[in-house]
């Protein structure tokens, strides 16, 4: 070898090491390229299937989104599901599967609210952040016993005040309702009679299993106390079949859905039984109806398009899933913690006060309140010619 090249090599080889030095010396920071891992529990078959594999769509979107967007600082996030057949015992197993798995940041359970009500205890003890997209307060509150547990989605009382609203300037003054025997059905219950009673509404009730596939009777017994309106506080699934069921009846006042009743944008073969029903819900359901005035309106008819065009349709659930995963990933990458290793009370800590304009709305989590979606992301929409528009 030649002097000169033996020379340029001996230099070239000196000045990597000075770089490399340089770097440690005077603080070059490790890059963490290592895959943020998020855990779902969803209800993939049984029961609320249905919704589940909204949920999962959703959160494969938003990863997509996510890990091609450069938002994540080099880093992918990789989901890590499980389906808990709409069975809480299997979700619970889910639950404690994930917590041990290092990797796992967080987990985000579906909408099965007697799986993650039940789940509480074994997220607090294995001190894993969760966020629920079930509807049940119940879930997150109080707070002081789910330190770890986080709910994301419509709550009872803010809708049972919007719907009361509304069912006021109808001028309706009986109310017949079908709601869910569970935790969420319990709530708006107590939660809608409490509104009523403020404006001297009267209030009837039936309930239904949540796995009940004939609602007839119920509907029957409703109809004979001839009301003004009728509620369903229920399902999607069961929320149409019951507006299915109403034209069976003498009765022809007008339905209104709670916002856990809400599913597709497109309302198919129950397009004429639910046409001029009103639904509270958030404005991303109808987002194409909406001037983008602002970068979160324009965010959301983003996702909007983008779902509908992988998917064929939309569906509301899923701004929820997508909201998310987009509060795990962003608090992972502000939590302090050594590079590769997940620092899941940092995690927690950076969710309890996190602010963001998601696609479903306004979402403001804070150490009293763990239940982050804003009353002001409700609005009012009518089905019209076979679809949900906004309202007005």
């Amino acid at each position: 070898m030649s002097p000169i090249r033996s020379a340029t090599i001996a230099a070239l080889a000196s000045a990597v090491v000075a770089t490399t030095l340089t770097g440690c010396q005077f603080g070059g920071a490790e890059q963490d390229t290592s895959p943020i891992v998020i855990a779902a529990d969803l209800e993939l078959s049984g029961a609320a299937a249905p919704v589940g594999r909204t949920y999962q769509r959703a959160l494969e979107l938003k990863r997509d989104q996510l890990n091609s967007s450069g938002a994540l600082n080099g880093r992918k996030i990789e989901l890590k599901v499980k389906d808990n057949r709409s069975d809480a015992a299997e979700s619970l197993r889910n639950i404690a599967d994930f917590s041990s798995d290092s990797r796992v940041s967080a987990i985000i359970m579906g909408g099965c609210n007697e799986c993650a009500v039940g789940a509480v205890g074994t997220i607090n003890e294995k001190q894993i952040p969760t966020i629920a997209l079930a509807a049940s307060g119940a879930i997150a509150s109080p707070v002081a016993e789910r330190r770890y547990v986080f709910k994301l989605g419509p709550n009872a009382p803010d809708s049972a005040a919007a719907l009361t609203t509304e069912l006021r300037r109808n001028n309706v003054r009986k109310v017949g309702m079908l709601v869910s025997d569970d935790d969420y059905g319990r709530e708006g219950t107590a939660a809608l009679r409490s509104e009523l009673n403020k404006v001297n509404i009267a209030l009837r009730e039936q309930r239904v299993k949540t796995t009940d596939t004939d609602v007839s009777q119920q509907i029957q017994q409703l109809a004979l106390g001839k009301p003004d309106a009728m509620v369903f506080w229920t399902p999607a699934e069961q929320a149409t079949l019951a507006a299915t069921t109403v034209q069976q009846t003498i009765f022809r006042g007008s339905l209104f859905f709670d916002a856990g009743a809400a599913g597709d944008l497109f309302l198919g073969a129950a397009a004429k039984a639910t046409e001029r029903a009103t639904l509270i819900f958030t404005q991303t359901m109808v987002i194409d109806d909406v001037i983008a005035t602002t970068p979160a309106k324009a965010a959301r008819r983003q996702w909007f398009q983008d779902y509908t065009a992988r998917f064929g349709g939309y569906n509301g659930s899923s701004s929820f899933a997508a909201d998310a995963i987009q509060l795990i990933a962003d608090a992972e990458l502000r939590a302090d913690g050594p590079v590769g290793k997940v620092n899941r009370n940092g995690i927690r800590d950076v969710l309890e006060t996190s602010q963001m304009d998601g696609l479903s709305g306004p979402i403001r989590m804070t150490p009293d309140n763990h239940s982050g979606l804003m009353p002001q992301a409700l609005t009012t929409l009518v089905a019209r010619n076979g679809r949900w528009r906004l309202a007005g």
